[in-house]
């Protein structure tokens, strides 16, 4: 049978072995693990592809259980886009209450930077330093 051993998927993806497993127990894949002969695990590039935008919800924030759910649905087939739809709208709405929290707390770093090289004279420094 080829395929990809757990060590493999974790080398590709930046996730531990633990991680995958717990992945698979909390049915966050869009279907079940194979098995080699031996009772091993074997993945395909369709996990790999799942496994990469699981990666980049929870990178973003999304709860797991927003990730099970959005899992199932797509594990359930056509006539739930609606449903989809609904929980990446939710979850893009925090993003982006997020992103504008995050460019505020930027905003007030940037000030902040200033006035200190301001103190310190090193805003006319690094303005002689740029070509």
């Amino acid at each position: 049978m080829s395929g990809l051993s757990i060590g493999q998927v974790a080398e590709r993806t930046g996730l531990s072995v633990h991680t995958l497993r717990f992945y698979e127990r909390e049915g966050l894949l869009t279907q079940p693990v194979r098995r080699g002969v031996a009772g091993h695990r074997v993945y395909d590039e369709d996990d790999i592809g799942w496994l990469d935008v699981c990666i980049r919800l929870r990178a973003s924030g999304m709860p797991l259980t927003d990730i099970r759910r959005y899992t199932e649905l797509v594990r359930a087939g056509q006539g739930n886009e609606v449903e989809r739809l609904e929980v990446l709208r939710a979850h893009r709405e925090r993003v982006l209450a997020q992103m504008h929290d995050l460019d505020e707390c930027l905003k007030l770093i940037t000030e902040k930077v200033a006035v200190y090289e301001g103190r310190l004279g090193l805003r006319d420094d690094l303005r002689k330093c740029t070509p």
